[in-house]
């Protein structure tokens, strides 16, 4: 008795049934098939879409942000002047140590 039989599904559909109706059940898979290959036809015009986009646009530059290694040399050298002014003065608030 731990597993349900054929006799127990059966049961349980015939309260579906009479529950909801044959007419409503059979809507309700309509509009589900409806649904998919409305789905199917959307994926198919996106593939078609981004296929004809790829061949009609040039390549692109990349968006990223990240400098090379000439960017990062420059931005390693305007930092060092910003560095060395503010190690000689002390943050406000704070008392200048003795030197």
């Amino acid at each position: 008795m731990g597993s349900f039989s054929i006799w127990h599904w059966l049961v349980v559909l015939l309260v579906i049934l009479l529950l909801f109706g044959s007419n409503k059940i059979s809507s309700l898979m309509g509009d589900l098939a409806k649904g998919i290959k409305s789905f199917k036809q959307n994926i198919k015009e996106d593939e078609k879409d981004a296929s004809m986009t790829a061949e009609a646009a040039p390549p692109a530059q990349p968006a990223g942000s990240i400098p090379g290694p000439q960017g990062a040399a420059a931005a390693a050298s305007t930092a060092q002047p910003a560095q060395s002014a503010a190690q000689g003065q002390a943050a406000p608030g704070t008392s200048r140590p003795a030197a």
